[in-house]
């Protein structure tokens, strides 16, 4: 299974909730040194937005992968910019606001901002 197919497995269990900060860092686990239970745990406090509509988990999960993984810091802003010329914003409340107004379900939204963040974060650490 492929990082992208395991973050996308995540989101589609059914028993358990990943947030998306989990969904895009599980995946990395094993490439950061980490038990996916750590990354479980590392992450459980990011979804929706840090709990109040603030940075995307998708971001926060991605930010964390980042710094695992080695990356520059400066990879930070690039992220950012990609991610807000793409959807516009970088706080969970107004991308879930904007998908709302387009009649997109909230889990739909947020799973494709997890798979912006699965592949940018693929592409740009080279485990594509």
């Amino acid at each position: 299974m492929t990082r992208k197919e395991h973050s996308k497995a995540l989101r589609a269990h059914s028993q358990v909730h990943y947030n998306c900060a989990q969904a895009v860092l599980i995946p990395f686990a094993g490439d950061m040194g980490l038990t996916p239970e750590q990354a479980n745990a590392l992450t459980l406090n990011f979804g929706a937005g840090m709990g109040c509509g603030a940075v995307c988990g998708a971001i926060s999960g991605a930010f964390v992968a980042m710094g695992g993984l080695g990356m520059p810091q400066e990879k930070r802003v690039e992220l950012l910019r990609e991610f807000r010329a793409a959807h516009g914003h970088v706080e969970c409340a107004q991308l879930l606001k904007a998908a709302m107004e387009r009649g997109e379900e909230r889990k739909c939204h947020c799973d494709r901002m997890v798979a912006w963040c699965m592949d940018w974060v693929s592409r740009e650490s080279g485990l594509e």
